[in-house]
């Protein structure tokens, strides 16, 4: 006969996934051992070792749960939002929103995604491909001088790296609320995009190369 789980199974899983994100967030993938995990989640090793194998399976775990939270959160921020600009706003906030309490997961995507074998790799690069499909469509109907290729795809990375760093110096309670930082990212977007996107097409005037010339042969 199987095993039957116990009643509080997912509450626990759940709980290991966190804290061992916020450990490999802390000290590295490589550095954190599944005895450390054990400890600090105030396991013993057997009892860790009955909900994952291994280190790798709860790093899969932990990046897999949350990047299937951002794509279904920011999927139906998408399809409820208005006109183009009311969606990207959606779609920023929505982002910054589940940020709050994973800054630890999202770091851990960032730095440890590429430490899993390319067939792990796989499913957690789709849903990323999935996110920034979605912003990359929101960002170019939000703002059509943008649309062409050269142009989208750096705006598209460029938003996310505004919203993917913030962690870096974002603090509850500061001179921005994380809604503020939201509609402040979607006006920064709004001003400057058309200019950027027709700067980045217009042709190089002769009289800019032969500058650019002169301070290459000065260097």
């Amino acid at each position: 006969m199987a095993r039957s789980r116990a009643k509080d199974y997912d509450d626990k899983r759940l709980s290991i996934l966190h804290r061992s994100a916020e450990l490999f967030a802390a000290s590295g993938y490589v550095g954190t051992s599944m005895n450390t995990i054990a400890d600090a989640c105030r396991v013993s090793k057997a009892l860790l070792y009955h909900y994952y194998p291994d280190k790798e399976a709860i790093l899969f775990d932990i990046l897999s749960s949350h990047l299937e939270k951002l794509v279904a959160a920011v999927q139906q921020a998408s399809a409820w939002a208005g006109d183009p600009v009311q969606r990207l706003g959606a779609i920023v906030t929505t982002l910054l929103e589940l940020y709050r309490h994973a800054d630890a997961e999202h770091q851990v995507q960032i730095a440890s995604l590429k430490l899993l074998p390319k067939e792990k790799q796989q499913p957690l690069l789709v849903s990323e491909r999935v996110l920034v499909a979605i912003m990359s469509d929101a960002l170019a109907a939000a703002v059509p001088a943008a649309k062409q290729k050269r142009v989208l795809k750096p705006l598209t990375m460029s938003v996310f790296g505004m919203l993917n760093w913030h962690y870096m110096w974002f603090r509850e309670g500061g001179l921005m609320s994380r809604a503020d930082y939201a509609d402040f990212v979607v006006q920064l977007v709004l001003a400057g995009a058309a200019d950027a996107a027709a700067a980045a097409t217009r042709p190089r005037s002769k009289a800019k190369s032969a500058g650019r010339s002169r301070q290459a042969a000065l260097l």
